[in-house]
């Protein structure tokens, strides 16, 4: 009988991945607006094949559920599964790196032979990688759908859609904003190997072609299903990740997913719930199978709360340096300036405050409209570059005002504008 169970509820949930992979399919692919298919006359040649990477990735998940990856190991086996798969991508990760230096070094003339054992090494890491991914992939499902379990996020005992993710190399995100005012127009999903010549040939283009503001910035994760998420050894990043690419997945099948690109406010009330949800998921999952980590994670805790794309890329050079803080006044800077038609000088203004971002340690490529567009739209914790929208606030008053998680994302899930939510929080 329990074996017949069984059965039946792996029948169904396969139909419900199919039909949670073509609506998710669908929805990432960005709507065909008139300003989408003019930015693609400069990113054709350079956009990331969705299509290809979904199937291919779905077809990796099947199999790995065919051949019955053990879904009952004890606690201490799923830990060590765990830690050797970061081990590996940590291998990988320094292993590249001492080859591209290599590489790099004019002063080693045969740098293939110069490094023929490190990429003997590498190889067999990777085999290594290979065996551990499906294995610490499943473990990691696993683990977040017990704990949406816990949080009553599941119908009939399971999570809608199934918690189901694959580390790869991300894309870029090519987004586009206004220059009079900050909010996101388009976004264009690139090659995770763009140069970084590359990347500023094509913002000049776009944004010569079409008197727009634009950057290029790389993306963490990607709710396509399953979710893209990348490779990464910061296990407290991937345990939110995982769960903020799942709510992402969660709210399409609602209204408020399904509305995603209609206005900018419903884009900031989508990312910002899923932020909320993946934090405190990702902190649950810390606390119940890595308690020896959550110490450290919460001495870090606003660090590890942000998306990947806010981390900085060297370790800051005035610790007593503010960054939200900064950040914050800057956006109501900006907004202040193109408010009032000054655009030149909101741009300048800018452009002088990214310089002191990058004295400090905080090594930010451009900032500008487009930089403010995306960053801003995730406003799970206060501050920072969404400045003074009140779209994050009334999300997170949301929180606070509800039962439980389960409660939160149930009620914000069926909204379909900004005004709805007021109402919700001003009763």
């Amino acid at each position: 009988m329990t074996d017949m169970l069984n059965r039946i509820l792996a029948i169904v949930e396969k139909a419900i991945y199919v039909i949670v992979f073509i609506a998710l399919l669908n929805f990432s692919n960005p709507p065909l607006l008139d300003t989408y298919q003019r930015v693609r006359v400069y990113t054709r040649q350079a956009e990331f094949d969705y299509v290809s990477w979904t199937i291919n990735a779905a077809i990796t998940k099947l199999q790995q559920g065919s051949v019955n990856i053990p879904q009952s190991l004890g606690r201490a086996e799923q830990k060590q599964i765990t830690s050797l798969y970061l081990s590996a991508t940590q291998n990988i990760f320094e292993l590249e790196n001492t080859i591209t230096q290599i590489y790099s070094d004019p002063a080693i003339a045969d740098k293939e032979i110069y490094s023929q054992d490190l990429r003997d090494k590498l190889k067999t890491t990777q085999a290594r990688y290979t065996q551990l991914a499906p294995l610490a992939e499943a473990v990691l499902q696993q683990q977040i759908a017990q704990l949406l379990a816990q949080q009553d996020l599941t119908t009939w005992g399971q999570p809608i859609p199934s918690v189901l993710y694959h580390s790869a190399s991300t894309p870029n995100a090519l987004i586009i904003s206004a220059r009079d005012h900050i909010e996101q127009i388009a976004s264009v999903s690139l090659d995770p190997d763009l140069t970084v010549d590359q990347k500023v040939d094509i913002e000049n283009q776009v944004d010569g072609g079409m008197d727009v503001s634009s950057l290029i910035v790389g993306t963490g994760g990607i709710g396509v299903y399953p979710t893209m998420v990348m490779r990464t050894t910061n296990l407290p990043w991937l345990l939110n990740t995982i769960a903020h690419e799942w709510t992402h997945n969660y709210l399409t099948l609602h209204p408020l997913g399904a509305l995603y690109t209609a206005t900018p406010e419903l884009r900031t009330m989508n990312e910002t719930t899923a932020s909320i949800v993946g934090d405190e998921i990702g902190l649950l999952a810390l606390k119940e199978y890595y308690p020896e980590l959550n110490a450290a994670s919460s001495s870090s805790s606003n660090l590890i709360a942000l998306p990947i794309f806010y981390l900085p890329s060297a370790s800051p050079l005035n610790v007593e340096f503010d960054f939200r803080a900064e950040m914050h006044e800057t956006r109501v800077r900006a907004d202040d300036l193109l408010a009032r038609g000054e655009i030149e000088t909101a741009e300048k203004y800018m452009e002088f405050r990214r310089q002191v971002f990058w004295d400090n340690g905080y090594q930010i490529r451009k900032l500008n409209q487009a930089y403010f567009a995306f960053h801003g739209a995730y406003a799970d914790v206060p501050g920072g570059a969404a400045g003074e929208d009140p779209v994050g606030p009334a999300v997170r008053a949301l929180r606070e005002q509800s039962a439980s998680l389960a409660d939160f994302l149930t009620t914000i899930s069926w909204m379909t504008s900004f005004e709805q939510l007021q109402e919700a929080v001003n009763r």
